[in-house]
């Protein structure tokens, strides 16, 4: 009762009479809801959210996320539905509460799994309303809270998903006071040993840095003075979290990192942050290169500050943020300072803005993500806040993590900008896709009409925008080559029983799909592009016995042709290196589609003859692509050698793809290369360049 007492004390600071009446009612709904239930620690359910309307009424929330705080775990754990909430406390409330609830009545086949789905779920719902994140973290931040009384095991899973999700969220979306404590519960919890040791050694190192920052705060106080500027001046204390952090990733002692002193000065207005700066880059001499304005260009989460390094009396490093108190509210409570300012504070609505362009992102994510475990993928490589501010032609900023490509920038975007990217412009020079870019930089994408992503990409890409665009392409175009193959296919087994694929009725696709199972006909042909399904299997199934006219022999039918070599469904077997020109044959792998070898492979002996295994290939007049082939040489064991072969091979437009040297004696070495060719000519004219080098005996392609 006296939580409850002290809760609406707290909203009747600063919510209306009716509202606070509206909140109580959610209160004693929840408690009758419910009644008899104890949380692990033995205490009534109903304290925890009681606790956790505390912590966002705090924040100054409004009375609809209050009430959706308060039943946030009704429909998980009582017997009321979604529709009882939403007829009693309105759609908004029951739309927020379900939002944030579980999803506890399906069978998953992992605990990832489960975890993937729910954060899923809670993704679209913030997509929607923002306030579902927030009535979520702070349901975490007091389960964190009150983390002790759980068994080890499972203190320590709550504890990595903490610091694996939530406080990148939290700092995500600006809240620096939540992200901390997530941090250092979350550390405590998964590390206990390492947390007390790093803190013991603070509090000794505490003791011997008082004095030092005693001195530099009042040699700051003063200047400020002198010079008429009304400002705060505040030490900065290190966070457990982050020093380990910093040991671990920077490879730093302790001692190095306490030997650097933080402060924070907050003044009234951003004209007298820049005044700020130069006084203190009068008074202590700036670093090099360590100055960052995110006044002028603020972080994607809406966080605005001055950083600069400097170095201070008896040349202890300084690291100073200076920013305005409207700025320094905003850091901590980050979006939530939307309701901490009644007025709407022209920041906090410009974080909202920002953090709610990032949350109706994750939905085009979640669209083009295969599963929830993918999407769960994409979205935590997307939560880490190191930014860097790149620069269109136009001039406009675009906010990316640090390490991006030009790839991440040009679906930053528009997703069809990247999709159809050829090449880029950095700061006017041509340069790579894959190079990684830095702030400031002005980029310039160029695309080109009939282009599409390249599956090589997602080994650099590294924003969950790109790497889902990309994912989600090459899966539409796998489908639809896969379909068209699987046509193919069936055409050719369907010649064995004198019809074709034109002359299918629906009659016949209607029986098919009662006798497979299958949702579609589109659905089938996949299957048999994919090899998942055998299309001899299926074209029995289309024309019955009875209705069959006579056999034709199917290796006199059209072959398949292959037209490049960059299909998603066509592989070319590495066993024996196929390219054009060469007599090849097909063999259906599960999964995998199409696999090429040369017709005269020793693999293909069992299934060569297997009109259901197998299926006659020819390759297109105007085949495109470069296919790999292994070549053998005996050479002299000269010094250069390996030099000399790569020269001659790159004079013949030849790329080397693996190369492999053993030495047969003193005078004689083996040397292995795979290389990619266009064709026979061409693998022709590189083994001449290759035979006119002394050094080489002899040179050979290897057949399997």
């Amino acid at each position: 009762m006296e939580a409850v007492e002290s809760l609406q004390s707290k909203l009747s600071s600063y919510l209306p009479s009716s509202d606070v009446r509206r909140v109580l009612r959610a209160y004693e709904f929840a408690h009758r809801g419910h009644e008899g239930q104890l949380r692990h620690s033995g205490e009534p359910y109903i304290t925890h959210p009681v606790a956790v309307t505390h912590i966002l009424a705090d924040m100054h929330m409004d009375s609809e996320g209050l009430m959706a705080a308060l039943l946030h775990d009704v429909i998980e754990d009582t017997p009321v539905t979604r529709g009882q909430l939403s007829r009693r406390f309105g759609r908004k409330v029951s739309a927020l509460v379900d939002g944030v609830s579980k999803l506890s009545e399906i069978e998953f086949s992992s605990r990832a799994e489960q975890q993937a789905e729910n954060f899923q779920k809670m993704a679209l719902a913030m997509s929607r309303d923002i306030r579902v994140v927030l009535v979520k973290l702070a349901d975490r931040l007091h389960n964190m809270r009150t983390l002790g009384v759980l068994p080890p095991k499972k203190r320590r899973r709550i504890a990595r998903e903490t610091l694996d999700i939530y406080a990148p969220l939290a700092q995500r979306l600006g809240m620096n006071d939540m992200r901390v404590e997530f941090e250092e519960l979350g550390f405590a919890a998964l590390y206990p040993l390492r947390h007390s040791r790093i803190r013991e050694a603070l509090n000794q190192a505490r003791g011997r840095r008082r004095e030092i920052v005693t001195e530099i705060q009042g040699a700051l106080d003063n200047r400020l003075k002198i010079e008429n500027i009304s400002a705060t001046v505040s030490g900065r204390e290190k966070h457990l979290w982050s020093i380990y952090q910093k040991m671990k990733t920077k490879k730093r002692s302790f001692k190095s990192l306490m030997d650097v002193f933080a402060f924070r000065i907050v003044v009234e207005s951003v004209d007298e942050c820049y005044r700020v700066l130069g006084v203190i880059h009068n008074l202590y001499k700036p670093i090099s290169g360590e100055f960052k304005d995110y006044i002028a260009i603020p972080k994607s989460n809406g966080y605005q500050s001055l950083h600069t390094a400097l170095v201070g009396m008896h040349g202890v490093p300084i690291e100073v943020q200076v920013r305005t108190r409207e700025m320094d509210d905003l850091a901590n409570f980050g979006i939530a300072s939307h309701w901490f300012y009644k007025s709407g504070l022209e920041r906090a609505q410009n974080s909202e803005s920002r953090a709610g362009r990032w949350v109706k992102g994750l939905l085009e994510i979640q669209q083009q993500a295969g599963n929830s475990l993918e999407f769960i993928e994409h979205v935590k490589t997307d939560l880490f806040p190191d930014e860097v501010y790149l620069f269109t032609p136009g001039g406009d900023i675009i906010e990316l993590p640090s390490g991006v490509t030009a790839v991440d920038f040009a679906y930053a975007v528009h997703t069809q900008v990247g999709n159809t990217c050829v090449a880029c412009e950095i700061n006017g020079q041509l340069s790579p896709l894959s190079q990684g870019l830095e702030s400031g930089q002005r980029v310039r994408i160029v695309t080109a009409p009939g282009a599409q992503p390249n599956p090589a990409w997602l080994n650099f890409v590294i924003t969950a925008k790109a790497r889902s665009a990309i994912r989600h392409f090459l899966k539409t175009q796998q489908h639809e080559e896969s379909v068209d193959l699987g046509k193919r296919m069936l055409d050719g087994a369907l010649a064995n029983f004198n019809t074709s694929y034109k002359k299918i009725r629906k009659s016949q696709i209607k029986t098919l799909l009662k006798e497979t199972g299958a949702p579609t006909f589109e659905s089938v042909l996949q299957q048999i592009g994919m090899g998942d399904r055998v299309a001899y299997a299926v074209a029995n199934i289309l024309v019955p016995e009875n209705k069959r006219g006579e056999a034709t022999n199917s290796r006199t039918n059209s072959p398949i042709v292959i037209e490049n070599s960059d299909d998603l469904i066509t592989s070319f077997a590495r066993c024996c290196y196929p390219i054009p020109g060469d007599l090849i044959l097909g063999h259906i792998s599960p999964g995998r589609g199409l696999v090429v070898h040369r017709e005269s492979c020793k693999n293909l002996a069992n299934i060569r003859h297997n009109r259901e295994k197998s299926m006659p290939l020819s390759w297109s007049s105007t085949v495109t692509g470069e296919f790999p082939v292994e070549l053998k040489l005996e050479v002299a064991s000269e010094r250069g050698i390996i030099a000399t072969l790569a020269s001659r091979m790159a004079e013949q437009e030849a790329t080397i793809e693996r190369i492999n040297v053993d030495e047969r004696d003193t005078h004689t070495s083996v040397v292995n290369i795979v290389l990619e060719t266009r064709d026979r000519i061409h693998l022709a004219n590189i083994i001449r360049r290759m035979r006119t080098l002394k050094s080489v005996h002899s040179v050979h392609r290897v057949k399997n």
